[in-house]
Order: structure tokens, then C-alpha cells, then sequence
């Protein structure tokens, strides 16, 4: 930082960066003046002066050269007087608009939310009227999903005729799609589909994150904050086949919870000739009305990926944005300015540069 008896201060460059807080105090530089040239027009007639005469003195060339040089000094000079109370007005002006220096942070904070994603590894997902395969193209679309995530907690349950919970709530969204790309449809050996297990999973794991939360008793503001949303993603391409919870039981208690649903039926409704495959559309409808939820269909690769996508702008946590502004005043080396001029002011008026006759 320059001292305050740099030139610095008056620059073109350091006032680019001065912010004032009264803007208002600099339309008054101009009135100064303004009270300057009425003072010389209302007293130009009354100004005193002192004449002397010494008598006829002759002098040689040179001397007389330096007699009128000094004379234009000292008349020059007498400019200076005027000037320095100019300076020091003015500066004491530009201290009462009071320059600033304003450095903005912005800091963000989001909560996130709660997502248990649940992926049908059933012997079907392998039919490829998805290129490669229905899996596949799940296993892709989910990883980009997760990765336009942030701050949210992802959990992953996969399910056949059984379900298992693969990865718990976390943000290690890496160790999320390295689970995600080790899915194959071999994982569960037992056939069919246990589309209400695979639900009852997923609460499990998001009522079991809700109760550590409610029983651990925190004094510090984050006790205070709402409860974070939850999300349950459901992607399956056959019917429930199997499991020892229905469906829709799953799906009222996961209301109870305050989960909200949403489901997804990928692949053709009439599947491959190979594997001929029905989804029934009814079970999806319906437990994603009673999640407060929404059912897709993905037939094709890009129809899931869109659906993921607008899952995405529905699923969105707030963002709490905090501006710190750091506040730097400069108005005191201005004020050291004008006091400064103003002594340089009563200095000049005890100088032959004032005209002690018309105080």
C-alpha cells in the first residue's frame, strides 16, 4: 500500500478502482470555484494596496534584468495562495464522498438431497433393443446423471427376483459409478423381479440416514436446518414377478416417509423376438402417483437420457448465496491532503506571496 504523501492517490488508475459512498460531495469542487471568481469580481475595486516611492534610482541593465524577474515571481507567486486553499477544499470534498475499495465474495451453500437410485439387473435388461443392451445403456445414463449432481447423497439398489443394497447415501459419487459400471445381469441369480423389495430397500436406507440424523442430538446451527428432500429413481423393464412386498405397500409407506417416487420403464413395450418381455406400465403408474412422483417411458437411449435430464431439473436442492463485501475507506488520506494544502495555505499568507491588506 502506497503512503499517503504518494501522488499514487491522485491517479487515473487508483480511482478506476475507488467506489464513493456520497458521490454527491464532488459536485460541490465546482462551486468552489464558482466562490473564487465572485470574490475577484465583487472586490477587483477594493483590493488595498501599499505604494512606495524610493525615488529615481538608476541601476545598470542587469540588475534591473533581476528586479523584474524577481517581479514575476512574486506575481506569479501570489497565484499559489488561492490554489492551495482550492487543494485543500477540494481534497476535503473528495474525503466526504468518502472512496472505497469494495472486494464481493460469493459463497454458495446447497444442502443437497437425498437420491437412492434402483436398478433392474434382472435377466431382461440384457435384450438389446437398447443398444448394446438395456443395461448398459442404464448403467451410462445413470453415470451421467450423478455427475451433474452436487452435494446430494446417491445411494444405488439393484434388484431381480431379489433386492440388495449395493452403495449406502454417500457423496463419493467416484465409488458411486465404479459401482455402477461393475452391473451386469449376473449379479442376483435369482429370476424375476422384486419391484416392492427393491422400493422397501431403498427406505430402509433413507429412514435409517433420517433417524441417525433426529437422534443425535447437535448444538451447533446444522440442528436447526430443514429436513433434506428424498428421491427414489426406479428403472425396471419387466413386471413384479416376485419379493414378498407388494408394490404398492412399498410405495405408501415410502409416502409416509416422504419419499417421493418416480419410475422408469425402459425398453419396447413388445421387447426383442428373441425374449419377448412385458412391462407392466400399470404397477409404475401407480406407485409413482402415490409417491407424489412421475412415470417415464425410455424406449431408446436418448428418450432415457432426456428423462434422467428432466428428473435432474425437477430434483433441484436450493442454493442459499452469500455476498461478503470487504470495505476499505481511503477517505482519511484525503483528509491528510487537505489539512496538509491548508497549512501550505496560512504559510503562503505570512509570505511577500499574500496580500496581508485585504484580510
Amino acid at each position: 500500500m502506497h503512503p499517503w504523501y504518494s501522488l499514487h492517490w491522485f491517479s487515473l488508475a487508483q480511482w478506476q478502482q475507488f467506489q464513493l459512498a456520497q458521490p454527491l460531495a464532488l459536485w460541490l469542487i465546482p462551486g468552489i470555484l464558482v466562490l473564487f471568481f465572485l470574490r475577484y469580481y465583487l472586490y477587483r475595486n477594493a483590493q488595498q494596496r501599499l505604494n512606495m516611492s524610493i525615488g529615481q534610482i538608476s541601476v545598470r541593465s542587469n540588475r534591473a534584468s533581476r528586479l523584474q524577474a524577481s517581479r514575476s515571481i512574486v506575481s506569479i507567486g501570489r497565484y499559489l495562495l488561492p490554489i492551495s486553499v482550492f487543494l485543500s477544499l477540494s481534497c476535503l470534498l473528495v474525503a466526504l464522498a468518502r472512496p472505497q475499495i469494495i472486494k464481493q465474495q460469493r459463497s454458495e451453500q446447497s444442502e443437497g438431497i437425498d437420491i437412492m437410485m434402483a436398478l433392474d439387473v434382472s435377466e431382461s435388461m440384457s435384450e438389446t433393443d437398447l443398444r448394446p443392451t438395456r443395461l448398459a445403456v442404464a448403467r451410462r445414463v445413470a453415470q451421467t446423471f450423478v455427475n451433474g449432481r452436487k452435494n446430494d447423497r446417491i445411494g444405488l439398489v439393484v434388484f431381480a427376483g431379489e433386492a440388495f443394497s449395493l452403495c449406502p447415501l454417500t457423496t463419493d459419487y467416484g465409488l458411486l459409478k465404479q459401482y455402477l459400471s461393475d452391473l451386469n445381469d449376473r449379479m442376483i441369480r435369482t429370476s424375476g423381479t422384486a419391484i416392492g423389495d427393491a422400493l422397501a430397500r431403498c427406505i430402509n436406507r433413507m429412514r435409517d440416514r433420517t433417524v441417525s440424523v433426529a437422534d443425535t442430538v447437535q448444538r451447533d446451527e446444522d440442528a436447526w436446518k430443514p429436513e433434506r428432500s428424498k428421491v427414489i429413481i426406479l428403472l425396471s423393464d419387466g413386471d413384479n414377478t416376485a419379493g414378498n412386498l407388494d408394490p404398492i405397500t412399498a410405495a405408501k409407506l415410502a409416502k409416509a416417509f416422504g419419499i417421493k417416487l418416480y419410475t422408469i420403464a425402459v425398453g419396447r413395450p413388445n421387447g426383442s423376438v428373441a425374449m419377448a418381455t412385458t412391462i407392466d406400465e400399470g404397477v409404475l403408474k401407480t406407485i409413482a402417483t402415490i409417491g407424489s412422483g412421475s412415470f417415464f417411458r425410455a424406449t431408446d437411449a436418448g428418450r432415457l437420457q432426456a428423462v434422467f435430464a428432466q428428473i435432474s431439473r425437477l430434483e433441484k436442492s436450493p442454493i442459499r448465496v452469500q455476498v461478503y463485501e470487504d470495505i476499505q475507506d481511503y477517505y482519511r488520506i484525503y483528509v491528510y491532503w487537505g489539512i496538509t494544502f491548508l497549512l501550505i495555505a496560512l504559510l503562503l499568507k505570512n509570505t511577500i506571496f499574500g496580500n496581508v491588506l485585504e484580510d
